[in-house]
Parts: structure tokens; C-alpha cells; sequence
């Protein structure tokens, strides 16, 4: 609404649509939001699309892990087909996350600038342009040359209005990926990062700052409250310059809308399940933001879907069949991610099971024992066919989507030092989790090997 102090024209609307965590969830994932089925690029497309048509001055923003730990039509492609459909869905920045960097910084640029695998090619034929949307990274340094891998903001103007876009990861990435994804890289303070953007920014005439974080917190309440919100961003938050106006977080799959040391902060949940409406008025004489006000919105399957991203699916549904279909194996029940009191299910026990007759081998390690968080698998097997196979069939692609995310073997010896001999004695394989550290309670499923222990 238009201020009465203010004369008519002095103030701009303008609406950020944001997301987090996608992890390449193209096809509608399982389980529900507020109890309703959500999420799915092509219904996303649509709720984006209906928003955009309320202001001209809207920008779609993601906060990391648009990429990385995806399911099989997304992985199998290298992240490809989510970076199309993030391109015809009209997103325009993503921050990027720890996943971001699951394949190292070279493969991170080849999703910005385009161009085939530099091994396994265009798989699907035509070949591939890259992000048409900007991948940010204001706190990841490149140690030779002491320069950002990525810009490290974008500003943009509405009708007289400027306002910047910091994007960044978390400083603790190196911790959760690979070291050869993060060889070479740097990741400092995401707020010490912020703080000294600030006088550059202003200097450029910028007064309106949203920061676009993979780092995020818990709260215990619904999708747009904000009840006891804990965790690292808290302080991230209470670090930064108050010249920041908005922080848009990820990284823990929650949901929150939060004032924190006078500044909005938000997170989407995960999956695309979630978009936040992020309304600004901003007034064109000082540069300022007046009014910040946010709303989570559940991405229903209540639309109709957007017939240019199912026209992109199917291509890909259609390239990825011969794999997906194929069985691998079978159950004779549901093998399910329920937790006991002690944080055991019989998912996790098959998984680490699996990995460690993967790395038991002589000439694999001679793994002794073998570890699976939780967070790494983000689907039951399910007994019943949810497709062409036979009941308890397991097929290539249910196997994929149970175990989501990318585990890499590290063999350790069990003093913790890095395996000196393939046949080490007490080698462990462990798969550490993902989320911060210090948030929630570590649970680890053991694989063993009792001829060894």
C-alpha cells in the first residue's frame, strides 16, 4: 500500500519467489507437506508461474542443492534435465550449496556455462547449454588466484530500485563433500563474507541486500510459523551487518518464516514442496526496503501441470526406461525407513550391508565394518509394483531413489587415519551425514563383518 508520507510513485513492489534443496526432484516426490501430497516440477512450474503474474518485479531464487543427490532422472543425466527445467521454469539465481560441488568445481561451471560431460558426452543427444540462470558464490575462493569460483552477487533494478542478490554456501562444505569436489577451493564465514560485500554494495548505490544462504535451522512448528528457530543461521544472522534486509536459508529440509535480528529469514522445506512468496516494498528515494512480509506456500498438485516441463520430463523418462525398469533384485516385504527408539530400520541395516560387501574384499579395502546415516536414504522399497515389475521386484531405479544421495567410500583405519594398506585390518567405511553439525542427534546403521570383528 502506498505510504501517506510518501508521494505517489515513491515506493516499488517487489515479489521474490524462492526455493531450496530441489536435489533434482523433477518428478513429484513422496510424502506430504501439511498433509497434502506437493511438489514436482511440473506443478511447481505452474505455481510460479501464477505468482509472476501478480508483479512484473519478481525474481525466482533458489538457496542451494538445486543439484546433487538427486533421483535417477536427474542423476543418471549428470543434473542435466533439472538445470532445463529450472531454465524453462524461469529461475534466476541459485546460491549454490554443498551438492553443488558433489562432482568438483569444474563440473559446477559446466552446469553454469553448458557443453557435454568431458566423459560420458551428451547422453541425451541434443546437447546441453547450461544454466540460463546465475549460479552465485560469494564465500568459495579460489586458492590460486584468490578470486570467487562464481560472482558473488547480482543486482537488479525495478523501476528506479536496486537490489542486491549475495549468494553463498555454507563455510562447513569441505566437511560434507568429497575432497576431490572441493580440491583447490576455499569456503570462508558466510557473514564476515556478507559484512565486507556491504561498503561495495553501497558504493554501487545498493541499499535493498537479500542474501541467498545454504545454511539454515530448526523450528518445530509449521511451514510459516517460526517457534523456537535454532540451529547455525541463528547466528550467521546476528552476525551480519543490519544492512541486510532478507535472508533466504536452506541446507536442513525445514520450513520456517522468521524475523531474526530485525531481518526476514525464510526456508522452503525441501524438494520443491515448498515455495516462499517474498514480498518487498521498497522506497525509490533512499533505496530502502519499508515493508518485508513472507508467506510459505505449499506447492499442491492441484493445477494443471506446465505442458513444456512434462514435454521435457518425458524425452527423459523415455532415455532413462531401459535402466530404471531393469531389476536388480527382490523382497519379500517392505524394507522401510520406520526408526526404532534407537534410530535403527531395516533400510538402513540393507544399506550398509550393501556397502559393506561392496568394500569387504581384499582388494577393496577389506572393510570390517561398514556405516549409513539415515539421511542418506529418502525412499522405502516398496513390495508392491509401482510400475512394470513384478510384486517385490526391485528395480535399478527404486534402488537408486532409496539410497539418494551420492555416498563416496573412505576407508579409515580404526585409529580414524586415512587405510595405509588395501588390506588393512579394521577398516571402516563410513558415510557421514549430511546436515550441520550440532543439529540433531547422529545416528549411524552398522553393517559388520563378524570374521573380522
Amino acid at each position: 500500500p502506498q505510504d501517506k508520507g510518501r508521494p505517489p510513485g515513491q515506493l516499488v513492489d517487489v515479489q521474490l519467489l524462492a526455493l531450496n534443496d530441489f536435489h533434482g526432484n523433477l518428478e513429484p516426490p513422496g510424502g506430504t507437506i501439511e498433509g497434502a501430497p506437493a511438489g514436482g516440477a511440473e506443478y511447481l512450474a505452474s505455481h510460479v508461474r501464477r505468482l509472476e503474474a501478480t508483479n512484473r518485479n519478481t525474481v525466482v531464487v533458489s538457496a542451494g542443492d538445486l543439484i546433487g543427490a538427486s533421483p535417477l532422472l536427474s542423476a543418471l543425466f549428470h543434473d542435466e534435465p533439472t538445470i532445463e527445467a529450472m531454465n524453462r521454469i524461469g529461475l534466476d539465481l541459485n546460491a549454490v550449496g554443498n551438492h553443488e560441488f558433489d562432482e568438483g568445481a569444474d563440473e559446477l561451471l559446466r552446469m553454469q556455462k553448458g557443453g557435454c560431460h568431458p566423459v560420458d558426452g551428451c547422453l541425451d543427444g541434443d546437447g546441453f547449454a547450461g544454466a540460463e540462470f546465475g549460479f552465485l558464490a560469494a564465500n568459495v575462493v579460489r586458492s590460486d588466484t584468490g578470486r570467487t569460483l562464481l560472482p558473488p552477487y547480482q543486482i537488479r533494478k525495478f523501476q528506479g530500485a536496486k537490489v542486491a542478490f549475495i549468494g553463498m554456501t555454507l563455510e562447513g562444505t569441505p566437511s560434507i563433500v568429497t575432497p576431490s569436489g572441493v580440491a583447490g577451493l576455499e569456503f570462508r564465514d558466510e557473514a564476515e563474507t556478507v559484512n565486507a560485500l556491504v561498503p561495495e554494495l553501497r558504493r554501487r548505490g545498493v541499499e535493498s541486500i537479500v542474501v541467498l544462504l545454504h545454511e539454515g535451522g530448526l523450528q518445530p512448528g509449521g511451514i510459516d510459523q517460526c517457534n523456537g528457530v535454532s540451529g547455525p543461521i541463528v547466528d550467521i544472522v546476528q552476525r551480519m551487518s543490519d544492512a541486510v534486509d532478507v535472508v533466504v536459508s536452506g541446507h536442513t529440509h525445514r520450513a520456517y518464516n522468521c524475523q531474526i535480528d530485525g531481518k526476514l529469514v525464510t526456508s522452503a522445506s525441501s524438494f520443491g514442496r515448498v515455495l516462499t512468496d517474498i514480498d518487498l516494498t521498497i522506497d525509490k528515494g533512499s533505496g530502502d526496503v519499508v515493508v518485508a512480509r513472507a508467506d510459505n506456500l505449499v506447492v499442491t498438485r492441484d493445477v494443471p501441470k506446465a505442458g513444456d516441463v512434462t514435454e521435457l520430463l518425458d524425452k527423459y523418462r523415455q532415455l532413462a526406461a531401459p535402466l530404471a525398469n531393469r531389476v536388480i533384485g527382490s523382497i519379500t516385504a517392505d524394507v522401510t525407513r520406520s526408526a526404532t527408539a534407537a534410530g535403527e530400520s531395516a533400510l538402513g541395516a540393507v544399506i550398509a550391508d550393501a556397502q559393506l560387501a561392496a568394500t569387504d574384499g581384499r582388494g577393496e579395502g577389506g572393510a570390517a565394518v561398514a556405516f549409513m546415516n539415515p539421511g542418506g536414504f529418502r525412499a522405502d522399497l516398496s513390495y508392491a509394483p509401482s510400475g512394470s515389475e513384478g510384486p517385490g521386484e526391485v528395480t535399478y531405479g527404486g534402488g537408486v531413489h532409496g539410497p539418494a544421495l551420492r555416498q563416496h567410500a573412505g576407508h579409515r583405519d580404526a585409529d580414524g587415519s586415512p587405510a595405509r594398506h588395501p588390506a588393512g585390518t579394521a577398516v571402516v567405511r563410513a558415510a557421514l551425514p549430511a546436515g550441520p553439525a550440532g543439529v540433531g542427534r547422529l545416528h549411524l546403521h552398522l553393517g559388520r563383518h563378524p570374521a573380522r570383528l
